[in-house]
Protein backbone atom coordinates (compact mmCIF):
# COMPACT_ATOMS: atom_id res chain seq x y z
CA UNK A 1 0.00 0.00 0.00
CA UNK A 2 1.30 3.66 -0.63
CA UNK A 3 0.35 5.98 2.00
CA UNK A 4 2.06 10.03 1.79
CA UNK A 5 3.27 11.05 5.83
CA UNK A 6 5.11 14.16 6.62
CA UNK A 7 8.74 13.99 5.90
CA UNK A 8 11.21 14.70 8.74
CA UNK A 9 14.83 14.41 9.56
CA UNK A 10 15.08 10.56 9.12
CA UNK A 11 14.09 11.17 5.14
CA UNK A 12 16.95 12.93 4.38
CA UNK A 13 18.97 9.81 2.26
CA UNK A 14 15.20 9.70 0.63
CA UNK A 15 14.89 13.16 -0.12
CA UNK A 16 18.57 13.76 -1.48
CA UNK A 17 18.23 10.49 -3.93
CA UNK A 18 14.74 12.09 -5.21
CA UNK A 19 16.83 15.51 -5.58
CA UNK A 20 19.48 13.55 -7.86
CA UNK A 21 16.78 12.04 -10.10
CA UNK A 22 14.40 15.59 -10.71
CA UNK A 23 17.14 16.55 -12.65
CA UNK A 24 18.25 20.68 -14.20
CA UNK A 25 15.14 23.02 -13.00
CA UNK A 26 13.52 21.51 -10.67
CA UNK A 27 14.56 24.42 -8.08
CA UNK A 28 12.68 23.16 -5.10
CA UNK A 29 14.73 20.13 -5.03
CA UNK A 30 18.92 20.94 -5.11
CA UNK A 31 21.55 18.70 -4.68
CA UNK A 32 22.31 20.74 -1.24
CA UNK A 33 23.07 18.66 1.81
CA UNK A 34 22.44 21.79 3.89
CA UNK A 35 19.35 23.03 2.23
CA UNK A 36 17.56 19.95 2.21
CA UNK A 37 18.55 18.85 5.80
CA UNK A 38 16.97 22.52 6.68
CA UNK A 39 13.84 21.67 4.77
CA UNK A 40 13.15 18.55 6.49
CA UNK A 41 13.65 20.60 9.75
CA UNK A 42 11.31 23.09 8.91
CA UNK A 43 8.84 20.01 7.47
CA UNK A 44 9.02 18.51 11.05
CA UNK A 45 8.44 21.73 13.24
CA UNK A 46 5.85 23.01 10.88
CA UNK A 47 3.83 19.86 11.24
CA UNK A 48 4.02 20.00 15.35
CA UNK A 49 2.86 24.20 15.15
CA UNK A 50 6.07 24.86 16.15
CA UNK A 51 6.51 27.66 13.48
CA UNK A 52 4.55 30.85 12.42
CA UNK A 53 1.14 29.60 10.21
CA UNK A 54 2.67 31.91 7.11
CA UNK A 55 6.01 30.48 7.60
CA UNK A 56 5.08 26.77 7.70
CA UNK A 57 6.52 24.17 4.94
CA UNK A 58 5.16 21.24 5.19
CA UNK A 59 7.16 18.60 3.25
CA UNK A 60 5.26 15.01 2.35
CA UNK A 61 6.94 11.50 1.02
CA UNK A 62 4.92 9.19 -0.92
CA UNK A 63 6.18 5.66 0.78
CA UNK A 64 5.93 2.21 -0.37
CA UNK A 65 4.50 0.25 3.02
CA UNK A 66 5.44 -2.86 1.33
CA UNK A 67 8.63 -2.17 0.10
CA UNK A 68 10.13 0.22 2.96
CA UNK A 69 10.70 2.83 0.24
CA UNK A 70 10.21 6.51 -0.36
CA UNK A 71 9.19 6.74 -3.88
CA UNK A 72 8.24 10.24 -4.25
CA UNK A 73 7.90 13.95 -2.99
CA UNK A 74 5.86 16.85 -2.88
CA UNK A 75 5.46 20.06 -0.07
CA UNK A 76 3.21 22.85 0.93
CA UNK A 77 4.46 26.59 1.68
CA UNK A 78 2.00 28.39 3.57
CA UNK A 79 3.10 31.82 2.49
CA UNK A 80 5.50 32.73 -0.71
CA UNK A 81 6.93 36.16 -0.50
CA UNK A 82 7.07 37.24 3.23
CA UNK A 83 10.75 37.24 4.07
CA UNK A 84 12.15 37.59 0.34
CA UNK A 85 10.37 38.86 -2.50
CA UNK A 86 8.53 36.04 -4.71
CA UNK A 87 9.91 37.34 -8.67
CA UNK A 88 8.05 36.47 -11.34
CA UNK A 89 7.37 37.71 -15.30
CA UNK A 90 4.16 38.89 -16.12
CA UNK A 91 3.43 38.73 -20.03
CA UNK A 92 1.60 42.14 -21.01
CA UNK A 93 0.36 43.15 -24.43
CA UNK A 94 1.26 46.99 -25.01
CA UNK A 95 -0.23 48.48 -27.60
CA UNK A 96 1.34 50.97 -29.63
CA UNK A 97 -0.17 53.26 -32.50
CA UNK A 98 0.75 55.99 -34.71
CA UNK A 99 -2.41 58.68 -35.98
CA UNK A 100 0.07 59.48 -38.58
CA UNK A 101 0.63 56.14 -40.06
CA UNK A 102 -2.53 54.74 -39.27
CA UNK A 103 -0.91 51.79 -37.80
CA UNK A 104 -1.53 50.43 -34.53
CA UNK A 105 0.81 47.22 -32.86
CA UNK A 106 0.32 45.30 -29.84
CA UNK A 107 3.38 44.05 -28.46
CA UNK A 108 4.30 41.45 -25.84
CA UNK A 109 6.50 41.94 -23.17
CA UNK A 110 7.75 40.78 -19.72
CA UNK A 111 7.22 43.11 -16.48
CA UNK A 112 9.24 42.05 -13.87
CA UNK A 113 6.58 41.57 -10.78
CA UNK A 114 6.22 40.52 -7.02
CA UNK A 115 2.68 39.34 -7.53
CA UNK A 116 2.25 36.53 -5.16
CA UNK A 117 3.49 37.81 -2.10
CA UNK A 118 1.62 35.75 0.91
CA UNK A 119 0.48 33.15 -1.46
CA UNK A 120 0.08 29.43 -0.78
CA UNK A 121 2.31 27.43 -2.81
CA UNK A 122 1.68 23.59 -3.85
CA UNK A 123 4.95 22.43 -5.55
CA UNK A 124 7.91 19.95 -5.15
CA UNK A 125 5.87 17.34 -6.90
CA UNK A 126 8.43 14.09 -8.25
CA UNK A 127 8.14 10.66 -8.38
CA UNK A 128 10.40 8.24 -9.48
CA UNK A 129 10.28 7.31 -13.09
CA UNK A 130 9.61 4.31 -12.94
CA UNK A 131 6.74 4.76 -10.41
CA UNK A 132 4.84 7.19 -11.87
CA UNK A 133 1.72 4.89 -12.83
CA UNK A 134 -0.92 3.48 -11.33
CA UNK A 135 -2.52 6.30 -9.76
CA UNK A 136 0.40 7.39 -7.57
CA UNK A 137 1.06 10.76 -8.80
CA UNK A 138 -2.85 11.59 -8.32
CA UNK A 139 -2.33 10.23 -4.48
CA UNK A 140 0.57 12.46 -4.16
CA UNK A 141 -0.41 15.19 -5.68
CA UNK A 142 -4.00 15.32 -4.21
CA UNK A 143 -2.88 14.84 -0.21
CA UNK A 144 -1.50 18.40 -0.84
CA UNK A 145 -4.93 19.88 -1.23
CA UNK A 146 -6.76 17.02 1.58
CA UNK A 147 -3.37 18.61 4.14
CA UNK A 148 -5.13 22.52 3.40
CA UNK A 149 -8.31 21.33 3.71
CA UNK A 150 -7.64 20.26 7.27
CA UNK A 151 -7.30 23.83 8.49
CA UNK A 152 -7.75 26.44 5.93
CA UNK A 153 -6.94 29.03 8.26
CA UNK A 154 -2.98 28.39 8.06
CA UNK A 155 -2.99 28.98 4.20
CA UNK A 156 -3.64 31.82 2.19
CA UNK A 157 -6.82 32.61 0.10
CA UNK A 158 -4.41 32.01 -3.41
CA UNK A 159 -2.43 28.58 -3.78
CA UNK A 160 -0.51 29.13 -6.90
CA UNK A 161 1.61 25.93 -8.21
CA UNK A 162 4.92 26.58 -10.55
CA UNK A 163 5.54 24.52 -13.31
CA UNK A 164 9.25 23.59 -14.50
CA UNK A 165 9.95 25.34 -18.09
CA UNK A 166 11.47 24.15 -21.11
CA UNK A 167 14.75 22.29 -21.41
CA UNK A 168 15.93 21.15 -24.66
CA UNK A 169 16.97 17.21 -25.10
CA UNK A 170 21.12 18.32 -24.20
CA UNK A 171 19.50 19.60 -21.17
CA UNK A 172 20.32 23.22 -22.25
CA UNK A 173 17.17 25.87 -21.05
CA UNK A 174 16.61 28.46 -24.08
CA UNK A 175 14.76 31.29 -22.15
CA UNK A 176 17.76 31.25 -19.75
CA UNK A 177 20.89 31.03 -22.58
CA UNK A 178 19.51 33.81 -24.52
CA UNK A 179 17.46 35.87 -21.75
CA UNK A 180 18.20 35.48 -17.97
CA UNK A 181 22.01 34.42 -17.99
CA UNK A 182 22.19 38.21 -19.64
CA UNK A 183 21.16 39.78 -16.41
CA UNK A 184 22.74 37.31 -13.92
CA UNK A 185 26.29 36.48 -15.76
CA UNK A 186 26.19 32.80 -14.14
CA UNK A 187 25.38 29.40 -14.84
CA UNK A 188 22.11 28.11 -14.52
CA UNK A 189 23.07 25.18 -11.99
CA UNK A 190 24.56 28.00 -10.11
CA UNK A 191 21.94 30.47 -10.40
CA UNK A 192 19.56 28.03 -9.28
CA UNK A 193 21.15 26.57 -6.45
CA UNK A 194 21.54 29.81 -5.43
CA UNK A 195 17.77 30.73 -5.50
CA UNK A 196 16.76 27.38 -3.25
CA UNK A 197 20.23 28.00 -0.88
CA UNK A 198 20.16 31.80 -0.10
CA UNK A 199 17.62 34.82 0.78
CA UNK A 200 17.62 35.46 -2.91
CA UNK A 201 18.86 38.72 -2.68
CA UNK A 202 21.15 38.45 -5.64
CA UNK A 203 18.05 38.22 -8.14
CA UNK A 204 16.68 41.87 -6.47
CA UNK A 205 19.95 43.31 -6.97
CA UNK A 206 20.38 41.91 -11.02
CA UNK A 207 17.01 41.51 -12.41
CA UNK A 208 16.06 43.39 -15.38
CA UNK A 209 13.99 46.65 -13.97
CA UNK A 210 12.37 47.62 -17.34
CA UNK A 211 10.50 45.65 -19.94
CA UNK A 212 11.70 43.20 -22.02
CA UNK A 213 9.70 42.75 -26.09
CA UNK A 214 9.34 39.73 -26.61
CA UNK A 215 10.16 40.26 -30.29
CA UNK A 216 13.23 41.36 -29.52
CA UNK A 217 14.20 38.15 -28.27
CA UNK A 218 15.38 34.99 -30.27
CA UNK A 219 12.65 32.52 -31.80
CA UNK A 220 14.24 29.80 -29.45
CA UNK A 221 13.52 32.34 -26.21
CA UNK A 222 9.90 33.62 -27.81
CA UNK A 223 8.78 29.80 -28.47
CA UNK A 224 9.27 28.63 -24.67
CA UNK A 225 7.53 31.91 -22.71
CA UNK A 226 4.95 29.82 -20.66
CA UNK A 227 5.87 26.35 -21.74
CA UNK A 228 5.76 23.64 -19.65
CA UNK A 229 8.62 21.00 -19.32
CA UNK A 230 7.72 17.31 -21.11
CA UNK A 231 7.74 15.69 -17.60
CA UNK A 232 5.44 18.61 -16.48
CA UNK A 233 2.54 18.06 -18.67
CA UNK A 234 1.29 15.16 -16.47
CA UNK A 235 1.53 17.55 -13.47
CA UNK A 236 0.01 20.31 -15.28
CA UNK A 237 -3.31 18.79 -16.18
CA UNK A 238 -3.82 17.49 -12.17
CA UNK A 239 -3.67 21.08 -11.55
CA UNK A 240 -6.05 21.92 -14.30
CA UNK A 241 -8.46 19.39 -12.85
CA UNK A 242 -8.46 20.73 -9.28
CA UNK A 243 -9.21 24.16 -10.88
CA UNK A 244 -5.81 25.81 -11.34
CA UNK A 245 -5.45 27.81 -14.17
CA UNK A 246 -2.67 29.64 -15.86
CA UNK A 247 -2.07 33.43 -14.36
CA UNK A 248 0.23 35.28 -17.46
CA UNK A 249 3.15 34.71 -15.04
CA UNK A 250 6.36 33.05 -16.12
CA UNK A 251 9.39 31.70 -13.82
CA UNK A 252 12.38 34.64 -14.87
CA UNK A 253 14.81 31.76 -15.01
CA UNK A 254 13.27 29.15 -17.28
CA UNK A 255 10.28 30.93 -18.34
CA UNK A 256 7.65 27.82 -16.95
CA UNK A 257 3.99 28.71 -16.25
CA UNK A 258 3.00 29.82 -12.81
CA UNK A 259 -1.10 28.33 -12.54
CA UNK A 260 -3.18 29.17 -9.84
CA UNK A 261 -6.74 28.93 -7.59
CA UNK A 262 -8.69 30.36 -5.32
CA UNK A 263 -8.25 27.90 -2.04
CA UNK A 264 -11.84 27.34 -1.36
CA UNK A 265 -12.44 26.30 -4.82
CA UNK A 266 -9.53 23.57 -5.28
CA UNK A 267 -12.06 20.50 -6.07
CA UNK A 268 -10.31 18.39 -3.30
CA UNK A 269 -10.15 21.36 -0.76
CA UNK A 270 -14.18 21.84 -1.52
CA UNK A 271 -15.63 18.19 -1.80
CA UNK A 272 -13.56 16.55 0.83
CA UNK A 273 -16.13 15.49 3.62
CA UNK A 274 -15.41 15.06 7.40
CA UNK A 275 -16.91 11.93 8.31
CA UNK A 276 -15.76 9.09 11.28
CA UNK A 277 -14.18 6.00 10.73
CA UNK A 278 -15.71 2.52 11.45
CA UNK A 279 -13.83 -0.25 10.68
CA UNK A 280 -14.44 -2.83 8.27
CA UNK A 281 -13.15 -6.20 7.82
CA UNK A 282 -12.56 -6.55 4.41
CA UNK A 283 -12.18 -3.81 2.34
CA UNK A 284 -15.20 -2.43 -0.10
CA UNK A 285 -17.08 0.20 -1.44
CA UNK A 286 -15.85 2.75 -3.90
CA UNK A 287 -11.90 3.80 -4.01
CA UNK A 288 -11.29 6.97 -2.20
CA UNK A 289 -8.94 9.02 -1.06
CA UNK A 290 -8.54 9.22 2.51
CA UNK A 291 -6.73 11.44 5.10
CA UNK A 292 -6.18 11.80 8.79
CA UNK A 293 -8.50 14.70 10.18
CA UNK A 294 -5.74 16.97 11.62
CA UNK A 295 -2.20 18.08 10.22
CA UNK A 296 -0.12 17.02 13.00
CA UNK A 297 -0.45 13.49 12.58
CA UNK A 298 -1.35 13.89 8.60
CA UNK A 299 -1.62 10.36 6.56
CA UNK A 300 -2.78 10.04 3.27
CA UNK A 301 -4.04 7.11 1.40
CA UNK A 302 -6.03 6.01 -2.00
CA UNK A 303 -8.32 3.02 -0.63
CA UNK A 304 -12.12 1.41 -0.76
CA UNK A 305 -14.18 3.34 1.23
CA UNK A 306 -18.32 2.90 1.87
CA UNK A 307 -19.52 6.17 3.41
CA UNK A 308 -22.90 5.75 5.42
CA UNK A 309 -24.14 8.82 6.83
CA UNK A 310 -21.90 10.21 8.78
CA UNK A 311 -19.35 7.18 8.79
CA UNK A 312 -16.95 6.12 6.51
CA UNK A 313 -16.18 2.00 6.76
CA UNK A 314 -12.30 1.42 5.92
CA UNK A 315 -10.34 -1.51 5.66
CA UNK A 316 -8.09 -2.24 8.46
CA UNK A 317 -5.00 -2.37 6.09
CA UNK A 318 -6.10 1.16 4.88
CA UNK A 319 -6.86 2.34 8.74
CA UNK A 320 -4.02 0.58 9.83
CA UNK A 321 -1.82 2.84 7.39
CA UNK A 322 -3.54 5.73 8.60
CA UNK A 323 -2.28 4.90 12.15
CA UNK A 324 -6.32 5.76 13.02
CA UNK A 325 -8.76 3.62 15.20
CA UNK A 326 -12.59 3.08 15.32
CA UNK A 327 -14.09 6.33 15.68
CA UNK A 328 -11.36 8.71 14.55
CA UNK A 329 -12.17 11.48 12.35
CA UNK A 330 -11.01 11.50 8.84
CA UNK A 331 -11.46 13.20 5.40
CA UNK A 332 -12.62 11.82 2.29
CA UNK A 333 -12.86 12.84 -1.49
CA UNK A 334 -14.51 10.39 -3.29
Amino acid sequence: MLVVRPAGPSDFDSLMELAVLSGRGFTSLPEDEQTLRSRLALSQASFQAEVAAPEAWYTLMLEDLDAGDVIGVAGVKAGVGLKRPHFSFRVVTLAQSSPTLDKRFDHRALVLVNECAGWSEVGSLFLKPERRKGGAGRLLAQSRYMLIGLEPERFAEMVLAELRGWFDEDGGCPFWDHVANKFFRLGFDEADMMSASTDGQFILDLAPRHPIYAELLPKEARDVLGRVHREGEAARAMLETEGFRYQGLIDIFDAGPTVAARRDDIKTVRDARRLRLRLGEDAYGEEALVSTGEIGSFRAVRAPVLIDGETAIVGRDAAQALRLSEGDMVRVKA
